[in-house]
């Protein structure tokens, strides 16, 4: 007999790393002959999810999200496994296995109510993306969550002939979660001002309206006019790779000028894109707060890739540029957060 598995998410449309997690689950079961049922809105979309992650899911099939939300004692029941991912609510699953994943720190939603206490009884795993990430969700909800690390395709990147080149990537958008590349471009034009020659930034990120319809992109290529700035708006996995191969430095502002504490939502819960590009050789100088801060906890250059206010970025950028250090320390740390390491995790657990 078949398993069978029903993958549920809340945030299909934004296909950040949070559907890369899910859609990384979903091909790892595929790959053990399982069939798998996803709540992705419709084939166009899931399409993308294909293209942009590099994966296969052949034979996945898409399943209405109210199916799973309704009428769990009936739609649940014939599924081996349920993966759920959490919009902050606690629902009522009843697979034979149910699995919860938190990718956001929720916080100040009352988790600890008696209802919530109840539906979490019939929970198998409450599986957190970070150590941040966990922190949080055990004291909000009384738990004691599991830590499965997103899976990164370090495999699939590698270094190349290395350019004068900066690369940040990350979603165009004003969600919850802002990459804040306008505080990167207000950097490196400051670089250019005071002398750095014969560099590029370039922002790689997806937009789901239209680049004319976007009005933060808009409002980044204003802002970035008459410098040596380039944009990649949705651009496929191949260019991805082939923008990391290249550059010599990779940056991240996620969480910039946001109070941890109160808002831990709006900091980076963990940084795939900051292990894709360690693992393509890119130096990385990204903003210390969340699950970044966490990535290089047992690093001994952490002091090189964690910044905190815009002129630290400064002064460190010149200071890799300058010193040129080695990256074969970081492409090893790269590793530890591996698809295969994910997938052991998987294979544990059922």
């Amino acid at each position: 007999m078949v398993n069978r598995a029903a993958l549920y998410t809340p945030y299909a449309n934004t296909l950040g790393g949070g559907e890369r997690y899910l859609l990384t689950l979903a091909q790892v079961l595929l790959d053990r002959d399982w069939s798998v049922d996803v709540t992705f809105e419709n084939e166009d979309l899931l399409g993308q999810a294909k293209r942009r992650f590099n994966l296969s899911l052949k034979e996945i099939n898409l399943v209405d999200r109210v199916f799973l939300e309704q009428k769990p004692y009936l739609n649940h029941r014939h599924y081996d496994l349920l993966f759920w991912v959490s919009d902050g609510s606690i629902p009522t699953m009843m697979a034979k296995k149910n699995w919860l994943h938190f990718q956001v720190p929720f916080h100040n939603l009352g988790g600890k109510s008696l209802f919530n206490i109840m539906k979490l009884r019939l929970v198998d795993r409450v599986i957190c993306n970070s150590f941040f990430t966990k922190k949080i969700i055990d004291a909000e909800y009384g738990l004691s969550s599991s830590v499965w690390y997103p899976p990164v395709a370090v495999d699939d990147f590698t270094p190349g002939k290395k350019e004068n080149l900066i690369v940040a990537v990350g979603r165009f958008e004003t969600t919850m979660n802002v990459k804040r590349q306008d505080v990167l471009v207000s950097a490196f034009k400051k670089l250019i001002d005071e002398g750095l020659i014969g560099w590029r930034l370039v922002l790689l990120g997806g937009s789901l309206a239209e680049e004319e319809d976007n009005v933060f992109l808009q409002k980044l290529k204003n802002q970035a006019r008459k410098y040596p700035i380039e944009f990649m708006v949705n651009a496929p996995f191949e260019k991805l790779k082939e923008t990391y191969s290249s550059a010599k430095i990779f940056w991240h502002a996620a969480g910039f000028g946001i109070d941890e504490e109160k808002e831990p939502e709006r900091v980076e819960h963990f940084g795939m894109t900051t292990i894709e590009a360690m693992a393509s050789g890119c130096w990385p100088l990204v903003y210390e707060a969340g699950g970044q801060r966490e990535i290089f906890e047992n690093f001994s250059q952490k002091n090189l890739c964690l910044w905190q206010n815009e002129n630290q970025l400064l002064e460190k950028t010149k200071k890799v540029v300058a010193q040129k250090p080695t990256i074969d320390p970081l492409i090893n740390l790269a590793r530890r957060f591996s698809v295969t390491n994910f997938t052991n995790n998987v294979k544990k657990a059922l």
